[in-house]
């Protein structure tokens, strides 16, 4: 299960509401994954203080041109079809590496072999392990079977070089390293794999946490692709209201469920709780303002550990979140069940599910390779002129 846990402005406690909601899915017994994708000023490690297995660096692909095989201006297809504009004609291709996108795109037009893949440093990516005691309190699950001396979660963060302009290739690079260590898990459990440094109980379903940056843009999105559910942080402030309706129109957009999770309850006003009401989106809960839980997260502790009533709070969060997710999932079941029976029933219905199912894919396919052939063909044309 991938839960993303994002908001529409800075400052709103996304970071401390998906810390603390780790280390209590941690005390639960669920194993959990904490993917800080804020990139450009990842902070989650403070809270935990992790042991670093270890430190990769991230790099993204970039077009390297071969000046002595580039047929020159009477070509030029891959300054044409490159619509991020990182190549350009100067009497010569020239090369923009930071407004490559990684598409390859170039490389498959170019009908004279010219340009091949390089590639340019992003940022760096670490993976760490959370032990117990850091998300100990005096009331732990009877259920969670960890030891102090066992991961209780795992942590995985990015950080983009100074400078760089784009974050969402070094978040999809995180995703990457994700998918390399649940693969290496199965591997582990299979007896196909050494051993890893990382061994997580597995005796319920993995979470998978996503601190997402702050805002409506790409690495936001990037950020929220594929979340199985997003919990959006908002405080009940004029300021935190305008960026919450940012934040729910992109996820309308993006036809993704979410919910709501009111911060600092208490101060400001009730104007985002109504328009929530007007808007029939559900509050998954009011996290409640106190002086004393803005000096405790200002320690860098977790809320969790050092306040009971957060602890509540916490747990209650989890209880409302678990029970829309789990009914999410049946409505998906049940869907899908139905359209199968009816597939079974009718050959016309299986014709239509066919349709619905791979319309979008096909379309997709269809256009890319379309749009590579008339690529080449162009080029070739213009090798032959």
């Amino acid at each position: 299960m991938h839960i993303a846990i994002a908001s529409g402005k800075g400052g709103t406690g996304k970071t401390t509401l998906s810390v603390n909601l780790a280390a209590h899915l941690s005390r639960s017994g669920f194993p959990v994954t904490l993917v800080d994708c804020d990139v450009e000023e990842p902070n989650a490690h403070l809270f935990f203080q992790p042991q670093w297995a270890w430190t990769r660096t991230a790099h993204a692909p970039v077009p390297a041109v071969d000046s002595s095989r580039c047929i020159g201006e009477t070509c030029r297809i891959c300054v044409t079809e490159c619509r991020f504009k990182a190549l350009i004609w100067m009497g010569e291709i020239m090369e923009f590496p930071e407004l490559c996108h990684g598409c390859g795109l170039c490389m498959e037009a170019c009908p004279a072999g010219a340009i091949t893949e390089s590639t340019r440093v992003i940022g760096t990516v670490q993976m760490g392990t959370v032990q117990m005691d850091a998300v100990r309190a005096e009331s732990i699950s009877p259920q969670n079977s960890h030891t102090a001396d066992t991961p209780a979660l795992r942590l995985l963060t990015g950080s983009l070089r100074v400078g760089e302009a784009m974050s969402p290739p070094l978040i999809r690079e995180l995703f990457g390293q994700l998918e390399q260590l649940d693969q290496l898990d199965m591997g582990v459990h299979a007896g196909q794999a050494e051993r890893i440094r990382v061994s997580v109980p597995r005796r319920n379903e993995e979470i998978v946490l996503r601190d997402c940056p702050p805002g409506t843009s790409c690495p936001v999105i990037t950020s929220m692709d594929g979340a199985d559910y997003t919990i959006l942080v908002t405080e009940p402030t004029p300021f935190g209201l305008h960026d919450l309706q940012l934040a729910v129109e992109t996820l309308r957009t993006l036809k993704q469920p979410f919910g709501v999770v009111i911060n600092r309850s208490g101060m400001g006003d009730n104007r985002v709780d109504e328009w929530l009401a007007a808007q029939a989106i559900p509050v998954l809960a009011r996290i409640p303002h106190s002086q004393q839980a803005a000096t405790v997260c200002a320690e860098g502790q977790l809320l969790i550990n050092a306040l009971p009533q957060m602890r509540d709070a916490y747990a209650a969060l989890w209880e409302r979140l678990h029970q829309i997710v789990t009914q999410g999932r049946n409505t998906t079941e049940a869907e899908t069940t139905g359209e199968a029976a009816s597939a079974k029933a009718s050959a016309l219905s299986t014709t239509i599910h066919g349709v619905k199912t791979n319309a979008r894919p096909d379309t997709e396919t269809d256009t890319k390779a379309a749009r590579h052939a008339a690529a080449l063909q162009s080029a070739s044309e213009a090798h032959h002129a």
